[in-house]
């Protein structure tokens, strides 16, 4: 198990004498006793020189070290809501070590936020995310202003986020009490982050942290405290970190070569900041466009012992996908069922629970079941027990794409790309006959393995070793008649292979991973396999089901784009500034779609990412 992953421990509190919130883990009050809406007008907004500062600004962003109880944002927010002369976007990026719970923070917000912010934190409250470590991306005022929530301790998330700050909210328990979270290394970290003119304040004033400041790199004084208080500290950067600049482009237009889950994805994560997007579908220029046909998926995240890379995406992508698609039209919006991954061998079990124990992720997020709980969760009873997933989401593929696509802004055009040109500032798009489809300074290639032909003929792959090895594997699924198996689960069953609910249309059942294929297509012997695998999932006789005729029924065949490492690479080109790459989806095309869109469009618009810089970095093209 990798010595670096950390659980969460949550917040515990109590009321002190005076009535202030306080830590007993910190023997330390959370906010003055003199005003928490006071302590950050005073200390972290006027400290900071806002709202003076951000005027005039397309976009303004601010870091803050503890989130506690979220009063600084909710100040900061309501700021901005009361400006005539804000800033269009708004973000802060904040990190806490110990988040508190939906229950525990409806009820202290209740409590402690003043009638101004009563309605903020109630808007707050209903998008507080599950306790899992790593970022949460909140949104709000239709995504004017962004919250990107840092869960798990400040030293080790400040050097991993992707952000370039206007202003530091030093805020926490006091050095004495925690005094990690004034360390001159995070400090440092932090002022790596700065913009130019970035400046920095906070309710600590002591020797040490002025000191610890300067050397990180800012100049720094004191000015007078709040809340009795007598002085408080405020600086400015010396030298800006090394935060990439937003790339701003010229004209917000995109052309996004594919159509499928990931160009989907891209293009409504785009048009929804405002982009002008246009679609290259090739699979709608032969009559046959992507996942047509292709009625259910299922999206479920996956977990991992060391708590790696693919488990930490996989978590981020799900957790996008809810918030980004709930909202879609029925049909399209996936349908919260939850999964039940059923062990694959029954001999596993103390394995898994010892995941379970080591991670500590909520139980009404992921939980072990036996074999009875399981049956139970899913109306038919199962092989096994295994893990329950309560986030587990049922897709039609078919169907999202579509209302992604129908995004306002987003025009979609029947052509296949074959190659990219230079021009000007930007790109030419081009056909195989070398007639232009499209320009635009940003081009995004989302068209799965097709990318690696596009890259090739450009002249462009030769510097990306990794999207060489890029190859297309064939798989299928099958539609079986729901009354074949009582009605169908009630869940997503996965394990070796899966089995969904009814769509409407059937079950679906999958899948086949052909190595070497020439062509997809529906077949006996892979509808055989798809039924063998779905049987093997289930205990029990389902003398209908038993009797289905592999090469009869329904299904829908497709390829996936496979990397190395089975990870996607999503990213700019680095010899090609304005070429983009979301390709490698493999199997988790729902998983990535939303997530890579949007970080792509972060990193286009100048918000902080998504990802953290430790998986950015593994998932950029090379």
């Amino acid at each position: 198990m990798s010595s670096s992953y950390l659980p969460l421990t949550p917040a515990v509190t109590d009321i002190n004498a005076d009535g202030t919130l306080f830590s007993p883990l910190y023997d330390d009050v959370y906010h003055s006793p003199s005003g928490a809406l006071g302590q950050a007008e005073h200390v972290f907004l006027q400290g900071n020189g806002l709202p003076e500062r951000w005027r005039g600004r397309d976009g303004f962003t601010v870091c803050e070290t503890g989130f506690g109880l979220g009063l600084n944002f909710l100040a900061l927010w309501n700021a901005w809501r009361n400006d005539p002369q804000r800033p269009a976007a708004l973000h802060m990026v904040s990190m806490e070590a110990h988040p508190f719970t939906r229950a525990n923070l409806v009820a202290q917000l209740a409590r402690y936020a003043p009638a101004p912010l009563a309605e903020l934190a109630q808007a707050l409250s209903a998008q507080w995310p599950a306790l899992l470590p790593g970022l949460h991306r909140l949104e709000f005022e239709n995504g004017a202003v962004t919250l990107t929530l840092g869960f798990g301790d400040a030293q080790g998330l400040a050097r991993r986020l992707n952000a370039r700050v206007d202003a530091f909210f030093l805020d926490g328990f006091a050095p004495e009490r925690n005094p990690r979270m004034w360390a001159t290394p995070l400090l440092r970290d932090l002022a790596k982050l700065a913009a130019p003119g970035a400046t920095v304040a906070t309710w600590v004033c002591t020797g040490e942290l002025r000191h610890a400041l300067q050397g990180a790199g800012f100049d720094v004084a004191c000015a007078p405290g709040y809340g009795g208080k007598g002085h408080m500290t405020v600086g400015t950067v010396r030298t800006p970190g090394c935060a990439a600049a937003a790339l701003r482009a010229t004209v917000r237009h995109a052309v996004v070569v594919g159509a499928g889950l990931a160009g989907a994805g891209m293009a409504q994560s785009l048009a929804g900041r405002g982009w002008r997007v246009t679609v290259l579908d090739a699979g709608r220029a032969l009559g046959a466009p992507a996942h047509g046909g292709h009625v259910a998926a299922a999206l479920t995240p996956v977990i991992a012992r060391d708590d790696n890379a693919r488990a930490r995406l996989s978590r981020a992508g799900s957790q996008r996908a809810e918030a980004r698609w709930l909202g879609l039209a029925h049909g399209a919006a996936p349908r919260v069922c939850g999964t039940v991954q059923v062990e694959r061998d029954a001999g596993k079990s103390a394995a898994l629970a010892g995941t379970l124990e080591t991670l500590a992720f909520p139980s009404d997020w992921v939980r072990m079941v036996d074999r009875d709980e399981a049956s139970a969760l899913a109306g038919l009873p199962l092989a096994r027990g295994g893990v329950f997933f309560a986030q587990g989401m049922l897709v039609q593929p078919n169907r999202l794409i579509d209302a992604l696509l129908q995004t306002p802004g987003v025009t979609v055009v029947p052509a296949k790309a074959a190659r990219l040109e230079p021009v000007g500032q930007g790109w030419r798009v081009l056909d195989e006959q070398g007639l232009e489809i499209e320009h635009a300074e940003t081009v995004i290639l989302a068209n799965a393995f097709g990318a690696q032909g596009v890259l090739a003929d450009s002249g462009l792959l030769d510097p990306l070793p990794r999207i060489a090895q890029m190859h297309a594997l064939a798989g299928e699924v099958t539609l079986v008649p729901a009354a074949s198996l009582a009605g169908g689960p009630r869940c997503i069953v996965g394990g070796e292979g899966y089995l969904l609910p009814d769509v409407g249309a059937g079950c679906v059942v999958g899948s086949t991973y052909m190595h070497g294929a020439t062509q997809t297509q529906v077949s006996a012997e892979g509808q055989r396999v798809t039924l063998d695998k779905a049987a093997g999932l289930l205990s029990g006789h389902f003398p209908d089901f038993d009797a289905l005729v592999p090469g009869t029924l329904p299904g829908w065949a497709g390829w996936r784009a496979v990397l190395p490492g089975r990870l996607p690479a999503v990213g700019e080109l680095p010899h090609a500034k304005g070429v983009w790459l979301a390709v490698g989806y493999a199997s988790r095309g729902l998983s990535w779609s939303a997530l890579m869109g949007d970080e792509i469009a972060a990193r286009l618009t100048g918000e902080p990412g998504l990802l953290e810089s430790d998986l950015a970095q593994l998932v950029s093209p090379r």
